[in-house]
């Protein structure tokens, strides 16, 4: 029952999303082509209401679920793993047409064929917890 506030969020976030046309795979296509500025406007508004977001939660000093003052861990010094990591996942975005959250979104609107995707990226996950401890981080 404690948990029932996280669905309504995540119903919520995934309603937004399809009335936005974020999880429109045309719109994802016309982004990775740089014909239109629909994706890249979210993207922005996103990174800057978050920036806005921790600014605000520092400054007052909001607390975690649990009671517990948010901590954000420090800056990563290597930039290379930003790089490779994001190109990477840039890659499967633009070949899968959906990255990682949209794809429940997609399977929750009837697209089935995405749950080939999200088993792919389950095994793909699964994959990389076995290979973890030998890949370089």
């Amino acid at each position: 029952m404690q948990y029932l506030k996280y669905l309504f969020v995540g119903v919520f976030f995934g309603i937004v999303l399809v009335k936005s046309e974020a999880v429109s795979w045309y719109r994802i296509f016309e982004m990775f082509q740089f014909q239109s500025f629909h994706m890249y406007g979210i993207i922005g508004s996103a990174v800057g209401l978050g920036a806005v977001g921790i600014w605000l939660s520092k400054k007052v000093g909001v607390k975690n679920s649990e009671g517990r003052p948010i901590a954000l861990p420090a800056k990563e010094k290597s930039f290379v793993r930003y790089l490779v990591g994001g190109s990477i996942f840039g890659l499967g975005w633009a070949l899968a047409g959906a990255c990682p959250g949209p794809m429940y979104i997609l399977l929750g609107t009837g697209a089935f064929s995405v749950g080939i995707l999200l088993i792919a990226a389950i095994a793909g996950t699964f994959v990389y917890g076995l290979l973890r401890s030998k890949l370089p981080h």
